[in-house]
């Protein structure tokens, strides 16, 4: 099986209501229940490091395959709640979709989770082979840091609301703890240094904890 990863970042309006972002979360979350949906969190963004896009809630999502995700993104359920609880409080919505390049177990991460979430955009002039390379160097990550219980890591393949980044991985921790440590570790950092950075035109890093009210 290879699963689908869907994440979409939020930029919540400042003057909105608690009320009306409580609802927003709870009918996103409630889409879990789609028959494609084989796992949904989503909740306030924990941290997120970003020179230029500041965003402030995160859904995480998996699927069985590319035609259930398209599958839960045209079902009238999914298209509801985006016009109603979603648009109308957000200055700002990303998404990026890639294909995980392992099984990742638990599916569905249990509360308290943390989750890091990195987003590269690449220059214009880095090749087909150097982007293969960087994506090894992500995946080399997870080797080198015992606190990573599962790593996925991709292309993405939407491009219309990724707003040009194109390589993507999550990072799945038993909590903010462990996540912490992680961010301190050499290899972790490693993955900034040369052969990432000379390639690269921006990065978003989203901290992300699965709430505890998460279905």
């Amino acid at each position: 099986m290879s699963i689908i990863e869907h994440v979409v970042l939020f930029k919540v309006k400042g003057d909105t209501e608690q009320e009306k972002v409580n609802a927003m979360l709870n009918n996103l979350n409630g889409l879990v229940s789609l028959d494609p949906v084989l796992h949904l969190t989503a909740g306030p963004v924990h941290r997120i490091k970003s020179p230029i896009l500041n965003f402030t809630h995160m859904l995480h999502s998996r699927y069985k395959s590319k035609e259930d995700l398209n599958t839960y993104s045209a079902h009238p359920e999914h298209q509801r709640v985006v016009k109603e609880n979603v648009i109308p409080i957000c200055d700002d919505i990303m998404a990026v979709d890639w294909v995980a390049d392992n099984d990742p177990t638990p599916l569905s991460p249990p509360p308290g989770s943390a989750f890091k979430v990195t987003f590269l955009k690449l220059k214009e002039s880095v090749s087909n082979e150097m982007q293969g390379g960087i994506l090894g160097e992500i995946k080399g990550v997870k080797e080198g840091i015992s606190g990573i219980q599962q790593m996925t890591c991709g292309e993405n393949f939407s491009p219309a609301r990724a707003k040009g980044f194109s390589l993507a991985s999550v990072a799945v921790f038993g909590g903010v703890g462990e996540m912490e440590a992680a961010v301190g570790n050499e290899e972790y950092v490693n993955l900034q240094k040369q052969k990432v950075r000379d390639n690269v035109d921006g990065v978003i890093v989203v901290d992300y904890v699965v709430p505890a009210s998460s279905p």
